[in-house]
């Protein structure tokens, strides 16, 4: 098997899919490039550990999730902003603006809190792909994010103690002095 030739042909049919799949995730042109470059250089290097070739769209997008998360992994201490909370459209916003909270509230949280809600709520990578990304098993990993959202939670609660509806819906907050909100 020439991995050189199969390689190549792999670029040929997946890196126009990869580029915005990447990007999204990243929202930065020359980082997407970059992990684009990577992935397939690990792609390049574990061709023949491939051991089904019809499943290789799945294997080269596991690989390209992989190298996402270790180029944030690597930025432990990355503090979202404005620009990593891109909305397509305001109508599922609360119109009582606890989106205002919600970035300063992730930077609050313990790293691995905060890496937790990051890949599984904010990149959209299942809690089973999580546990596979940080070595836990698929049990801890759900420990591990419902943990984070009920941090989240408490600094919601102690910072605009919000009133409730029958239904659950949120109908009013009341601001405690300092709130980030």
């Amino acid at each position: 098997m020439n991995s050189k030739i199969n390689t190549e042909k792999i670029w040929d049919q997946f890196s126009d899919q990869l580029k915005p799949f990447i990007l999204k995730r990243v929202k930065d042109r020359e980082i997407s490039d970059d992990i684009l470059q990577d992935t397939f250089i690990k792609v390049h290097q574990k061709i023949d550990s491939l051991r089904d070739v019809d499943k290789i769209g799945s294997w080269v997008f596991s690989i390209a999730r992989n190298t996402i998360n270790d180029h944030f992994r690597k930025k432990p201490n990355h503090e979202y902003g404005e620009q990593d909370f891109v909305n397509e459209s305001d109508e599922g916003l609360s119109p009582l603006g606890f989106e205002e909270c919600l970035i300063p509230f992730i930077n609050c949280l313990p790293p691995i809190y905060k890496e937790a809600l990051e890949i599984t709520e904010l990149q959209g990578f299942s809690q089973k792909e999580y546990a596979e990304m940080v070595g836990i098993s698929y049990p801890g990993a759900k420990s591990r994010v419902q943990r984070a959202k009920a941090e989240l939670k408490k600094l919601f609660v102690q910072c605009c103690n919000p009133k409730a509806d029958a239904y659950g819906n949120i109908v009013q907050k009341d601001e405690v002095e300092g709130c980030p909100c």
